[in-house]
């Protein structure tokens, strides 16, 4: 062989003296190639070091190796334990995932999801932000065509979801508040997506079976993803104008309890479960800063291992579905993840 650069499919095809169909199916599936054929590419890929583009090679398969997640937020903790559950686990079983934030804009949404059509994804898993009636029917379009698994919210009834179960979770801490002291008021999180109202009903559901009146902070409707800012303004707005309804707070998030403390620490306000503090102050989703910040948060455990593990699972599932003759598209399954309660000094 040449000691030159390869840099191409086809010249590293010429340089171990095979042709470039034989190659491109190596690499599509090693094992269709015959032993002897398989040890000359495999010999020949360490003498030259050369490395397909993977991206090109799974574009001309049938069935690619490379999956997408959109996800709406790169910085929010929980989407990072999501992306990195389903990342490793994806990696370890040969696939390729690609990685985009939609920023919680539907319009990045829908670029996202073009920019996967056109690399042929073998499927999506996806936090999805909702949006207007056409974007809606642009993705439900994919989900037809594509293997798409939504996670975090629901798409509707009919597409697979992977979620947290918000009806226990929020029973779980509202059930937990109400046992101490005064029952908890309910600090709304921005409707970003389904969990917003979804939490916040549980709460009113949960308040009502135990034969209390629930108590819904008036807050400024916002569909911001900068929730600690959001929280922080209204908290301190609320103090101003009197302040906090009851002297227990339920916040939808951890990310709006973050808020909510700043402000009341702010203001001088101590907050904590001994006699001589002012309020309580509860969260949802066990965020990696809530056992650091002070006083350490009372929250509800998501379980973003589980929950990625099982879309993933689901997903592969389905993918296998999609290139099996004779299979049609199963309903949609919804799976709910049970949260567990985290207790700490703020509640």
């Amino acid at each position: 062989m040449k000691p030159r650069q390869i840099r191409t499919m086809e010249e590293f095809a010429e340089a171990i003296g095979l042709s470039r169909p034989t190659v491109s199916k190596y690499f599509q599936n090693a094992a269709s190639v015959r032993p002897k054929l398989r040890e000359k590419i495999e010999a020949g890929l360490k003498e030259t070091g050369f490395r397909p583009n993977l991206f090109a090679v799974n574009l001309n398969r049938r069935r690619t190796k490379i999956l997408g997640l959109i996800l709406p937020s790169s910085l929010d903790p929980f989407y990072t334990g999501l992306r990195r559950r389903i990342e490793s686990q994806a990696t370890a079983l040969g696939y390729l995932p690609f990685v985009l934030s939609s920023d919680g804009k539907t319009e990045l949404e829908a670029e996202a999801l073009e920019t996967l059509s056109s690399l042929n994804v073998a499927g999506v898993i996806m936090a999805p932000v909702g949006g207007d009636p056409a974007h809606r029917n642009k993705v439900k379009t994919l989900a037809r065509n594509i293997p798409v698994i939504f996670i975090d919210a629901p798409f509707d009834e009919e597409e697979d979801f992977v979620g947290t179960n918000n009806g226990q979770s929020m029973a779980l801490i509202t059930d937990y508040l109400t046992r101490f002291g005064e029952p908890p008021c309910y600090f709304d999180m921005p409707w970003v997506n389904s969990n917003a109202p979804g939490r916040r009903n549980a709460y009113i559901e949960t308040m009502r079976r135990r034969g209390l009146e629930p108590v819904i902070i008036p807050v400024a409707h916002s569909e911001d993803w900068d929730f600690e800012r959001y929280a922080f303004d209204e908290a301190s707005r609320i103090l101003r104008e009197g302040g906090f309804p009851t002297k227990v707070v339920l916040c939808g998030n951890d990310r709006i309890a973050f808020g909510v403390l700043a402000a009341l620490n702010q203001a001088g306000l101590k907050v904590g479960i001994t006699p001589d503090c002012d309020l309580r102050v509860a969260g949802h989703d066990n965020q990696p800063l809530s056992e650091y910040i002070w006083p350490p948060l009372t929250t509800v455990q998501q379980n973003t291992a589980e929950m990625g593990r099982l879309a993933l699972d689901m997903l592969l599932t389905r993918i296998d579905i999609a290139h099996t003759p004779g299979e049609t598209r199963p309903p949609g399954e919804h799976v709910l993840v049970n949260g567990d309660l985290i207790l700490r000094g703020s509640a």
